[in-house]
Order: structure tokens, then C-alpha cells, then sequence
């Protein structure tokens, strides 16, 4: 019989992104991995903290229009507590005994692909609900204003390049 080896961590260098690979999503993650990190979620949101319900609860209350934030969501090879597809954001509820150097890691791994990550410590959530939701319509806010700016910077290259740029002339009540 082999001996096993343990799982350890490679250390994190701070200037080297992860690569991005065209498989498992976009990310080299192997399809039995993916059903694995599915069916965690599945159990998480099975089996959830005090703190996890009590967020929940209020984003299940909100109208936040057309920004949704999914429970236990699997972003790439990380589960996330509560992720917005549509903004590129993602919450992640520090709980007691986490380990920091992988929440790290899996941060880093977010942010290379444009998910910003909040995270909020999980007393903060028991005890003071109001400014929690404060701090996470904030970063909503300054999301929105980021992608907003992108967006418009992509279309005045493609207007200035000469690509074909045709603006839509019909977009709809505008929202803010």
C-alpha cells in the first residue's frame, strides 16, 4: 500500500495571478471536481450558520432590482457565501476558525478573474445588521459605478477604432 501524502498549501506569492484555462468553465478544474465543489454547496446551503440565514433573510426581503446574490454559490474552484453574477461580486462570511491563508488564496484567485470580494466577519452580521447592509450596498454602489465605467471606456475605443461602432438608438426607461 502507498503512503498517502498530506494536502498542503503552496505558499502564495503576491505578484503571480492564477492562469485561466479553457476547461472546467474557464477554469482547470476537471468536471468530477465541479460536481464535487455542486454538491458542498448543496450541503452548505443545507446547513447553514446563524449568521448565513440571518443575511440571507434580508437579501431574500430586499428588492434590489435586477441584482441577485445566489447562496453558496461555486465561482471557478471556490465557494462563495453569496455571489452577484451580474455585478462580479462576491460576499464571503469570516466564521470562527476559517483558515486565513486559504480565504486569501481563494480572494486572489477571484479578483485576477474580476470578482470583488467582501468579507464580513460573522458577529458583525449578529449584532449589527443595519450597518453590515450599509457597508454591502456601498460596495454595490462603487461595483455598479466601476462597471459603468468600464463599459463606457470599452465603447469609446470600439467608437474611436473605426471597428463599426453603431450605438443602439433605443435602450429602454433609463435606470440608475
Amino acid at each position: 500500500m502507498t503512503e498517502r501524502k498530506p494536502l498542503t498549501l503552496r505558499p502564495a506569492s503576491d505578484d503571480a495571478e492564477p492562469a485561466i484555462k479553457k476547461k472546467g468553465r474557464g477554469w482547470e478544474i476537471s468536471e468530477s471536481r465541479l460536481d464535487a465543489l455542486h454538491d458542498r454547496a448543496r450541503e452548505m446551503r443545507r446547513h447553514s450558520t446563524p449568521a448565513h440565514k440571518a443575511l440571507a433573510e434580508k437579501f431574500a426581503e430586499a428588492d434590489m432590482g435586477r441584482y441577485t446574490f445566489k447562496r453558496h454559490a461555486v465561482v471557478g474552484s471556490a465557494i462563495v457565501d453569496f455571489n452577484c453574477h451580474s455585478l462580479g461580486m462576491a460576499i464571503d462570511i469570516d466564521e470562527e476558525g476559517e483558515d486565513e491563508a486559504l480565504a486569501k488564496r481563494r480572494d486572489k484567485s477571484l479578483e485576477a478573474v474580476g470578482i470583488r470580494v467582501m468579507r464580513i466577519k460573522a458577529d458583525d452580521i449578529l449584532t449589527n445588521m443595519d450597518d453590515v447592509l450599509k457597508r454591502i450596498t456601498a460596495g454595490m454602489r462603487m461595483r455598479i459605478a466601476d462597471r459603468q465605467e468600464a463599459r463606457r471606456k470599452h465603447f469609446d475605443e470600439k467608437k474611436n477604432s473605426g471597428q463599426g461602432y453603431k450605438p443602439r438608438t433605443s435602450r429602454g426607461p433609463k435606470r440608475d
